[in-house]
C-alpha cells in the first residue's frame, strides 16, 4: 500500500526488543482510519421507521430470543447468533431446523453495513432477518403461521407499534396453511386469498423484521486494545502506546498497513469496506457458490427491498444504494462481503464456509494467495515468512474488545426478569 515512510521496512523488521514507536503522517493516518473512536454516529434507517424507537428495540430484543418463532419450536434469531460468541455460533455453517450452507456472519457492527448476507442479497437489516424465519432450513415458518404467533403471544406490543392486527381468526379470510413459499398447495391456498389479505400478512411479516432490526442496531463493537493504541499514537503519546500492544503486535499493525495490503479491503473502524471481493474460496468444483453475481440480482428483486411498498423509504431520494447497485458481477463469480476483523478470537471457525479453523489457516490461505482456482480470485501471494505471520496474527488479537451495548440485552428477557 506504500504506507511504509519515515520508516523503512528493513528497520520495522529490527528484532522484537528493539521495536521504533515512530510513525510517518501516512502511518498515522491508516491507523486514525481503523480506530473506533473514528466510527461516526449512526444513520438512521429510513426504510424501517421503528428503527431506533426504544419499544420497537424491546420487542426485538424479546423475538430475538424466542424459539416460538420456529416451526420446531426450538430455533431463535439467538440459536446462530449467540451473544457469548459476539453473535455468531462456532459452527462452520449454521444449524437451525437444517443444516445451511454458509457461516453465520456476526451482528456486530452490521447496521453501518448497506448490504448483508455473505452475497448482499438484503439491503436493510430488517429485510435480512424475514429470510431465516421463512427458510426451510433456519427457522421453518410461514408468514402467515408468524402473524398467529404474534397475535398470540405479542398483540399488545405489536399494536402499540403498528397498529391493529387484522382478523387472523378467520380461517376463511386467512387460511392456517397458506404460505407464500410453501409447497404447491400452500401456494395455491395464498394465492387465493384476496390481494389485501395476503398484504396485510406480508406487512405484519414485515413489521416483525423492523423491530428484530431495532433491536440489533443496539449490537456495536466496543473498543479493543489496538484502539487505545491508536488513540495515543494519534495524540503522541508514545509511552502510553508502548505499553498498549506487544511489539510483535506492532510490527502486525505494519505489515497490516503496508507490505500486507490488508487495507484493500479491511479498512475503516470495523476493518471491513462492506464490498464483495473473490478469494479462492470454493464449495468444490461441483458446487461453485455464485455468490454477489446472484445476490445483486436478489436484492433487486426483494419483495421487501428500500423501494418496495413494504419500506418506510421516501423511494425517489432515500434508496440511492438499492438504485446504482446495479453493476456488471457477471465476471465476477463468488464474490462475498468483508468480514469485520474484530472480535476474530470469537467468531470461528473463518469463510463463508467456515473452512478454516483458526487464524493461521486463514493467513497461510491468504499467504499463498489462494489455492482453489474454482473461484475468480482477487488475492495475491504475499510470501511473508512464519514470523511475520505470526506477528500479523498477534496484531489481530488485539483487535478484541467487549461490546458496546447494555448488558441486559445480550441476555434472553426471561433471563432479565428472573433475575430482576
Amino acid at each position: 500500500m506504500g504506507l511504509i515512510g519515515l520508516i523503512p521496512w528493513a528497520e520495522a523488521q529490527c528484532p522484537a526488543d528493539d521495536i521504533p514507536l515512530r510513525w510517518s503522517p501516512d502511518e498515522i493516518a491508516a491507523i486514525r482510519s481503523l480506530w473506533i473512536g473514528n466510527l461516526p454516529r449512526l444513520a438512521p434507517d429510513p426504510s424501517n421507521a421503528v428503527a431506533d424507537n426504544p419499544r420497537a428495540a424491546a420487542f426485538g430484543h424479546r423475538l430475538f430470543f424466542d424459539t416460538r418463532l420456529s416451526a420446531n419450536g426450538k430455533v431463535a434469531c439467538a440459536t446462530c447468533h449467540q451473544p457469548a460468541r459476539y453473535f455468531t455460533d462456532g459452527l462452520a455453517t449454521s444449524l437451525g431446523m437444517a443444516a445451511t450452507p454458509r457461516n453465520a456472519m456476526t451482528l456486530v457492527g452490521t447496521a453501518y453495513s448497506p448490504w448483508f448476507f455473505w452475497d448482499g442479497r438484503k439491503d436493510s437489516q430488517w429485510a435480512q432477518a424475514l429470510a431465516p424465519l421463512e427458510s426451510r432450513a433456519e427457522h421453518g415458518l410461514s408468514r402467515r403461521k408468524l402473524a398467529t404467533i404474534i397475535g398470540r403471544y405479542y398483540r399488545d406490543e405489536y399494536q402499540n407499534l403498528f397498529g391493529a392486527l387484522p382478523a387472523l381468526a378467520d380461517s376463511k379470510r386467512f387460511p392456517p396453511h397458506a404460505d407464500a413459499l410453501g409447497n404447491r398447495k400452500q401456494r395455491a391456498a395464498w394465492q387465493r386469498m384476496a390481494e389485501a389479505d395476503r398484504l396485510a400478512i406480508s406487512r405484519i411479516f414485515a413489521n416483525i423484521g423492523k423491530a428484530i432490526a431495532a433491536y440489533e442496531r443496539r449490537i456495536m463493537p466496543g473498543a479493543a486494545r489496538f484502539d487505545a493504541f491508536a488513540e495515543a499514537v494519534i495524540n503522541g503519546r508514545q509511552a502510553a502506546a508502548a505499553n498498549a500492544l506487544s511489539k510483535d503486535e506492532i510490527v502486525g499493525l505494519r505489515l497490516f498497513i503496508g507490505p500486507a495490503g490488508c487495507l484493500q479491503c479491511h479498512n475503516g473502524p470495523q476493518l471491513s469496506n462492506f464490498e464483495f471481493h473473490s478469494t479462492a474460496i470454493s464449495m468444490g468444483i461441483r458446487d461453485i457458490d455464485a455468490g454477489r453475481a446472484l445476490g445483486i440480482k436478489q436484492v433487486l428483486q426483494d419483495e421487501f427491498n428500500c423501494l418496495s411498498r413494504h419500506s418506510d423509504a421516501n423511494k425517489e431520494s432515500e434508496c440511492a444504494a438499492l438504485r446504482f447497485a446495479v453493476r456488471d458481477w457477471q465476471n465476477q463469480p463468488s464474490a462475498f462481503k468483508t468480514p469485520t476483523l474484530r472480535n476474530l478470537a470469537f467468531t470461528a471457525p473463518y469463510m463463508r464456509n467456515g473452512q478454516f479453523r483458526n487464524l493461521r489457516e486463514v493467513l497461510a490461505h491468504y499467504n499463498q494467495g489462494g489455492t482453489d482456482r474454482a473461484d475468480r480470485n482477487e488475492l495475491q501471494a504475499l510470501n511473508l515468512n512464519q514470523r511475520e505471520l505470526a506477528q500479523l496474527e498477534a496484531f489481530l488479537s488485539s483487535l478484541n474488545g467487549a461490546l458496546d451495548m447494555p448488558a441486559d440485552l445480550m441476555l434472553p428477557p426471561s433471563v432479565i426478569r428472573t433475575n430482576k
